[in-house]
């Protein structure tokens, strides 16, 4: 049984960081591919970022130059650091694994967790 478990988030002002973590368990850890998504209201589900199954990293233009996503394989845990937030980066985070690259929508195959809020206020 795949879990995710993220935790992290919490309440920051504008120009503020935070990390995400995401402890990850009965998956394949070094096969698939892991990253983050949000939803806000009224804003859809985007991907923010990924770690592929070959290392490649990929991020949403919306977070490119901010976030910082990683990965301890020991630890089977991912990360996502978190700079310069924006009010606009307010979103429930979950953290997914799936077999490939999921930066433009979720195959029928991923898996997600329960999500940690982030709100950023101005």
């Amino acid at each position: 049984q795949v879990t995710l478990e993220e935790s992290g988030g919490g309440a920051v002002q504008a120009g503020g960081s935070l990390r995400l973590s995401c402890v990850a368990s009965g998956l394949g850890y070094r096969s698939a591919c892991l990253g983050w998504f949000r939803e806000a209201p009224g804003k859809g589900r985007e991907t923010v970022a990924e770690i592929d199954t070959d290392g490649t990293i990929r991020y949403a233009d919306s977070v490119k130059g901010r976030f910082t996503i990683s990965k301890d394989n020991a630890k089977n845990t991912l990360y996502l650091q978190m700079n310069s937030l924006k009010p606009e980066d307010t979103a429930m985070y979950y953290c997914a694994a799936d077999r490939s690259s999921f930066l433009y929508g979720l195959g029928s195959l991923a898996r997600w967790g329960q999500g940690t809020q982030v709100t950023v206020s101005s």
